[in-house]
């Protein structure tokens, strides 16, 4: 099979189904946290601690969907952590997200061998157990993580624009002072939405983790640094946020399905979705793209 025929194929369909979930959730949570005013860079980290969370329960329970409801929590226990530092505390968002990645890196790795004798992998979990006997282009379009994601995205583009506690969140991140002054409890707000947002990337590292069967050391890969790009180049809204990672997410499949079908090392493939996001931030840059919440960073007086 050529590598034309294997970039067409089903094979690269599934792979960037699959890959476009945890990229998707992230970026969701991201949108949701800014959009509020807050700046979340511990997407990355959060991906991490639901995936060790949602293996940890499921292995320890042998319940699929115990571990799914383990791996949200933990991720809205994440991002609920970065928004009472942040809103509460008035801890730099920065300095409060590099320091929740690092922990999320450390602490896993220590949990993995404190729990299973072995800082690089978890045993195997079953997972979701869905669609047996159906083909793989069956299986990718019900997955039901996808369906989720699709879901999710859907709701919070409906949430933002259509409903009053969008409204405020939109208000709050725009300028928290004005909308403190008419009312609007920014601080609960804020801590609402970064929590909100830390739930919905959990879904996404408990996919993550699903799809490998196990939890793996890092095996986050830097997919939260690129659905954070991916937040910047929508313009912050839910749907173009997807698009993105969508694109992000094929190139990553690209370079495994390439693997075997050209001479290239394959470190230099693995660095496709990485190259990308700096040449897209570029553009967009050089383009003046979408516009950040005014109030991005900033606190209510």
């Amino acid at each position: 099979m050529s590598a034309l025929d294997v970039i067409f194929s089903g094979t690269m369909l599934a792979q960037t189904a699959r890959m476009t979930i945890p990229y998707g959730c992230a970026a969701l949570g991201g949108v949701l946290s800014e959009r509020s005013g807050v700046v979340n860079i511990a997407l990355e980290g959060t991906l991490l601690a639901s995936a060790l969370a949602a293996v940890a329960a499921s292995h320890a329970s042998g319940s699929a969907g115990v571990g799914v409801v383990a791996g949200v929590t933990c991720g809205a226990a994440v991002g609920l952590v970065h928004a009472l530092l942040v809103v509460r505390g008035r801890i730099d968002a920065i300095v409060s997200g590099i320091a929740l990645n690092l922990v999320a890196a450390g602490g896993t790795r220590f949990l993995l061998r404190a729990l299973y004798g072995s800082s690089s992998n978890s045993p195997s979990i079953g997972g979701l157990r869905f669609g047996e006997g159906w083909g793989l282009f069956a299986r990718t379009v019900l997955d039901p993580f996808l369906l989720a994601t699709i879901a999710v995205v859907a709701a919070a583009a409906w949430m933002l624009r259509r409903t009053r506690f969008g409204l405020r969140l939109r208000a709050c991140g725009e300028d928290p002072s004005a909308a403190q002054a008419v009312g609007v409890h920014v601080v609960g707000m804020r801590t609402a939405a970064v929590t909100l947002g830390g739930a919905v990337t959990g879904l996404g590292g408990t996919a993550l983790a699903y799809d490998l069967h196990q939890f793996q050391a890092g095996m986050s890969g830097g997919r939260g640094f690129i659905a954070l790009a991916a937040v910047i180049l929508s313009g912050w809204r839910p749907w173009p946020a997807a698009a993105a990672c969508l694109a992000f997410a094929a190139l990553d499949a690209l370079q495994i399905v390439l693997q075997n079908q050209t001479t290239l090392p394959s470190q230099v493939l693995a660095m496709l979705p990485f190259v990308a996001t700096l040449g897209a931030l570029v553009v967009v840059r050089g383009k003046r793209g979408g516009r950040a919440p005014g109030g991005l960073g900033r606190h209510a007086i």
